[in-house]
C-alpha cells in the first residue's frame, strides 16, 4: 500500500531527539558532568515508538508488524551480531594487557621531539585496533598527562592529540560501531569504506602530525614497561590484516577474539579459561545499550518511512536544493544530516543509525555509491563528536584532566582537519561510479 509522503510522520524521530538532547541540557544544568548520558537512549527511545505506532494506525499502516519487522530485519541482526562480537575482542584484548603494551611500547619508541604528534599515532593505532574513541581515551589520557606534567607540555594540546587520535580510529576502525552502523546502513562492504574513508582521514592525518610537530617542542619520553610483551599486538594486526584483505567480519571478529583469548592464556598471569569466557560475556555486556538502540531504531525507521516520513524529508531535500540532483548535493545533505543528528544527540552512532536509511535514499536518488555514503556519514558524526564540548569523549578526558570541555574543543585538531579535508573531497570532480548497493558481507 503506497502512502502519502508526510511530514507527520517525522514526529517520532524529533520526539526522540527532543528527549534525549534536552534531558542532556536539564541534567547538565544541574552540574552532572555526563548530563547527557543520564537519560539512556533506548528508553528515551520508547515513548518515540508509541507515537509511531499510534500515527501507523491512523495512516492504516500495520503498526505491529511494520515494528517487529523493522527490528528483526537482516542487517539490523548482523549489526548487532558484530557488535557483541567487537566488545568481546576489546575486552578480551584489554584484559590479557594487549592496550597497555601498544601504549607503553609505541610511546618507547618515540624520539623525545615528536612527543606530541607520537601521542596522536599511539592514539589512532589503539582505537584503530580496539575499535571505540572511549576505550582509547581511557587507556592513553592517564600516560599522556605524565608525559604533559613531566615536559611541560600544555595540557590542551595533549588532550587534543589523543582526542584526535581516538576520533581517526573510531570512524575508520573495522570493529568501531560507528564504522559498522554506516556501512551495513548503506549496504557497503567494510573494506571499500575504509579504502574510500582512508583517502579522506589520511591527508588530514598527515596534516596533523605535521600541525603537532609545530606546536610542541622536544619532551623526555618515559620508558616502555619493561614487562609488555611486543607479541601482544599480535592479535590487533591480526585483526585488521584480516579485515583489509577482505574477510567477513564476523570470522574477522571471531578469529581475532579465539587468538587474543590464545595469547592470554598462554602469556598473561593468572588469565584461566574462567577468566576469558567472564571476559566474553562481560564485553556482550558493554554493548547491551546499542544492541538494544540498534534493535529499537530499526523498528522507529522502518514505521517512519512507512508511513511516508522518508519521502517527505527527501522531498524537502531535493526542493532545498533547487533541483540540482548531482553528487555534490547528495553528499552535503548527507553530511549535514549526520552533523545535525550528532549535534543533537551527543552520539555519533546514534547519529548514524538515525539518519542512515534517509542517507541511503539520498545516495541513490543522487548517484553516490555506498561506500561513498557511508563515509561520508560516518565522517561527519565523528567529526562533530569529536568537538562537542558535551560529547563523551572531550567529557572524559577533561575529567581525568580536570580541564574545561570547552577549551578541549578548540584542541582537537584532527577533526577540524579531517571536515576541511572532506569537505574538499567532495567539492573534487569525481568521475561517476556505480550506485548498486555493495554484497552485504
Amino acid at each position: 500500500m503506497s502512502v502519502r509522503p508526510s511530514a507527520l510522520a517525522l514526529t517520532p524521530l524529533l520526539l526522540f531527539l527532543a528527549l534525549f538532547f534536552g534531558a542532556g541540557l536539564y541534567y547538565t544544568a544541574q552540574g552532572e558532568p555526563m548530563g547527557f548520558y543520564q537519560l539512556r537512549a533506548p528508553v528515551a527511545i520508547l515513548p518515540a515508538l508509541a507515537l509511531g505506532l499510534w500515527l501507523a494506525r491512523r495512516r492504516g499502516v500495520p503498526a505491529q508488524q511494520t515494528l517487529l519487522a523493522g527490528m528483526g530485519d537482516s542487517n539490523v541482526m548482523l549489526m548487532c551480531l558484530i557488535f557483541l562480537l567487537a566488545g568481546a575482542f576489546a575486552l578480551v584484548s584489554k584484559s590479557i594487557g594487549a592496550v597497555d603494551a601498544v601504549v607503553a611500547l609505541g610511546l618507547g619508541a618515540l624520539p623525545p621531539a615528536l612527543i606530541l604528534p607520537g601521542l596522536f599515532v599511539v592514539a589512532a593505532f589503539v582505537s584503530l585496533s580496539i575499535g571505540t574513541s572511549m576505550g582509547t581515551v581511557a587507556a592513553v589520557v592517564p600516560i599522556a598527562l605524565g608525559v604533559a606534567d613531566a615536559s611541560g607540555l600544555d595540557r590542551g594540546l595533549v588532550l587534543g592529540a589523543v582526542l584526535g587520535g581516538a576520533m581517526f580510529g573510531d570512524n575508520l576502525s573495522i570493529i568501531s560501531d560507528t564504522t559498522i552502523a554506516a556501512t551495513r546502513s548503506q549496504g557497503a562492504e567494510m573494506r571499500d569504506k575504509f579504502r574510500e574513508n582512508f583517502r579522506i582521514a589520511a591527508p588530514a592525518a598527515i596534516a596533523t602530525v605535521l600541525l603537532l610537530a609545530t606546536l610542541g617542542v622536544s619532551a623526555p619520553v618515559p620508558q616502555a614497561d619493561a614487562d609488555a610483551s611486543p607479541w601482544l599486538v599480535l592479535p590487533y594486526v591480526l585483526v585488521l590484516v584480516l579485515a583489509l584483505a577482505g574477510l567477513d567480519v564476523v570470522l574477522v571478529l571471531g578469529i581475532g577474539l579465539v587468538v587474543a583469548g590464545g595469547f592470554g592464556l598462554a602469556m598473561a598471569p593468572d588469565y584461566g579459561a574462567v577468566e576469558f569466557v567472564g571476559d566474553i560475556y562481560a564485553g556482550f555486556e558493554s554493548m547491551v545499550e546499542i544492541t538494544l538502540l540498534s534493535i529499537l531504531i530499526g523498528g522507529l525507521a522502518a514505521l517512519i518511512k512507512a508511513t511516508g516520513g522518508l519521502d517527505w524529508l527527501a522531498a524537502m531535500i531535493a526542493k532545498f536544493a533547487r533541483g540540482h540532483t548531482g553528487r555534490r548535493s547528495g553528499e552535503f545533505s548527507i553530511a549535514a544530516l549526520a552533523a545535525g543528528a550528532d549535534a543533537l544527540t551527543a552520539n555519533n552512532t546514534v547519529a548514524i543509525l538515525v539518519t542512515g536509511g534517509l542517507a541511503r535514499d539520498i545516495a541513490q536518488r543522487h548517484g553516490i555509491s555506498p561506500r561513498r555514503a557511508a563515509s561520508v556519514l560516518d565522517i561527519f558524526a565523528c567529526v562533530v563528536q569529536g568537538v562537542l564540548p558535551y560529547g563523551a569523549q572531550i567529557l572524559l578526558a577533561a575529567s581525568l584532566a580536570s580541564a574545561s570541555p570547552l577549551a578541549l574543543a578548540g584542541s582537537v585538531h584532527y577533526c577540524w582537519l579531517l571536515a576541511l579535508a572532506a569537505i574538499a573531497f567532495m567539492l573534487w570532480p569525481a568521475r561517476r561510479v556505480a550506485t548498486a548497493p555493495a554484497q552485504v558481507d
